[in-house]
């Protein structure tokens, strides 16, 4: 049995934060130390801002550490499908801002000097059925006429040249998206925040956020499990762990568990044989499995093996559910070991979209939907330059917000069950 252990974890001392006690104000507080948290700390920390992130676990407990380190470019649903929800021309800027988001990564991994293994080793999706093959043919034509960005198709006979599997109807190759280590990146996010003044606290969970004025400035009160302080402006970057404090975000976001195994060290020949570019790939169906090499040579591979978030019993569970999945994928590594098994929490929203905005005055941005890497960083910044400029060009915060149809929702996800049966028969089906 593998060790319940997120494999990135061992690889890396994560920052602790000086013990301080809460100050009695701050121009910012931002809550959760992820990748949105901490790249927006350290945005409006750079800008002189007096910023406070709380923290109810350790920095990058959550999601941000757990993933498997791919930084994509796009977005979750296709492009034809958001131009027909949005438009041309909205959907144009949305997807010029998710190329941006992988040179966001970049300029601060290299500005901050974040040992991460970053590499542009590009993403591969891989069709499951003659019909998703078919579509990237005409994803690449409006790609590269409507955003002038170029993708490459890889026909079933040549799909060898990018993965030593059979399986697949052919792929689809951006050049463009990037592998890292998340735990080293988050962690660095944390040791650069901290170094330009931007104040953690760990272990301080958020109890409530009410309006409150300050000297007849306005602005909140943030109610904490360490006490009380009071803040001109609030951000939200919890993404899945968004919890009672906020309860009207909490509500427009649904927290997903994802899951993820990683093999023993594999020998220099099998691991260019199954993935002979290094690439980050990931299959076309909605229950869908992602996997990579990490840095030394392991199979990471993961997926929705279990929609509920993670527990003892849901990363039991699917460890095998994912093993049997990856041999599927790589009969080769039918005998090979898998050493460590772990789960995280991804937020989607109800259009499977991001959202950037305000919500009774106070700033967020969530909805990431396992691109969370690239755009959790990018909107980290965003968010700072809207907080201190009191303007912003972000896309994202121009979409609707959806809730639950009929409102049938307090943020405890109840249908994920008839959700993950849903999308297993799509699957099949179309």
């Amino acid at each position: 049995m593998p060790q319940e252990l997120n494999y990135w974890l061992t690889t890396v001392q994560m920052p602790t934060s000086p013990a301080q006690p809460l100050p009695e104000s701050a121009d910012v507080a931002i809550i959760g130390t992820g990748f949105t948290g901490l790249s927006a700390a350290l945005s409006l920390a750079k800008r002189g801002a007096k910023v406070v992130v709380l923290e109810s676990e350790t920095i990058g407990w959550g999601a941000s550490s757990r993933n498997a380190g791919m930084v994509l470019t796009g977005m979750k649903l296709g492009v034809n499908k958001l131009i027909s929800m949005y438009g041309r021309e909205l959907t144009r800027r949305m997807y010029a801002a998710s190329l941006e988001t992988i040179d966001a990564v970049e300029r601060i991994v290299t500005g901050e000097n974040i040992a991460c293994d970053f590499a542009r080793t590009g993403h591969l999706e891989v069709a499951c059925k003659q019909a998703h093959f078919d579509d990237y043919a005409r994803q690449v034509e409006v790609i590269a006429r409507e955003f002038n960005h170029q993708l490459r198709v890889v026909p079933r006979d040549q799909l060898r040249s990018e993965i030593g599997s059979d399986i697949y109807y052919g792929g689809m190759v951006d050049e463009i998206s990037v592998g890292l280590n998340p735990a080293r990146y988050v962690a660095g996010l944390g040791c650069a925040a901290m170094r330009v003044g931007a104040q953690i606290c760990e272990r301080t969970k958020l109890q409530s956020v009410n309006r409150d004025s300050k000297n007849g400035a306005p602005g909140f009160k943030l109610t904490t499990s360490r006490g009380s302080f009071w803040a001109r402006s609030v951000l939200v970057g919890t993404s899945g762990y968004t919890g009672a404090a906020t309860p009207a975000l909490r509500k427009k976001i649904i927290p997903i568990g994802s899951f993820i195994i990683t093999t023993e060290v594999l020998p220099e020949a099998l691991a260019r044989e199954l993935s002979p570019r290094n690439r980050q790939i990931y299959d076309s169906k909605n229950y869908i499995h992602y996997y990579r090499l990490t840095p030394d040579n392991r199979m990471l591979f993961g997926g929705r093996a279990a929609f509920f978030p993670e527990n003892d019993h849901t990363i039991r569970k699917s460890a095998e559910i994912l093993r049997l999945g990856m041999i599927d994928v790589y009969p080769q590594l039918r005998d090979t070991k898998v050493e460590y098994v772990w789960g995280g929490t991804l937020d989607f929203c109800f259009d499977i979209m991001p959202h950037a905005g305000q919500i009774d005055g106070v700033y967020f941005a969530v909805g990431y939907a396992g691109h969370g890497v690239a755009m959790a960083t990018y909107q980290g910044q965003k968010m700072a330059e809207w907080i201190a400029d009191g303007k912003t060009d972000n896309p994202f915060a121009e979409i609707p917000f959806p809730g639950a149809p009929l409102g049938l929702y307090n943020g405890k996800p109840w249908f994920l069950p008839f959700a993950g049966a849903y999308y297993k028969v799509l699957d099949w089906v179309l």
